[in-house]
């Protein structure tokens, strides 16, 4: 079943492949031009750093969130049993920094 077509149809048909061969080598150009690869890795590298510092966002934000609980009531009062001796040993490592701090300048 071959298809006779004319000359003219022949003619169309090498005009409009070439037409598409000319856009899809404009494509081709666009993509592998330097400033087109360094965006498209700029961008990438922008959308990781995003969703590292998401991620690390909501990781500190969930410390927080366990750390405020443990130390207060659910009321937001301060739970005392935990608060003073937290309280009483950063007092005693601030002292003792302060002690050993004088002991190396004398």
């Amino acid at each position: 079943m071959s298809e006779s077509r004319t000359p003219a149809q022949i003619e169309a048909d090498i005009v409009r492949r070439r037409e598409q061969l000319a856009v899809t080598l404009d494509e081709i150009g666009i993509r592998m031009h330097p400033k087109t690869i360094i965006g498209d890795a700029k961008a990438k590298v922008a959308s990781t750093v995003d969703q590292t510092a998401g991620r690390a966002f909501v990781a500190v934000n969930r410390a927080v969130s366990d750390v405020k609980a443990r130390f207060t009531h659910e009321d937001g009062a301060p739970r005392l049993e935990r608060v003073v001796p937290v309280a009483l040993v950063a007092v005693a490592v601030i002292g003792l920094l302060a002690r050993s701090s004088r002991k190396g300048r004398r």
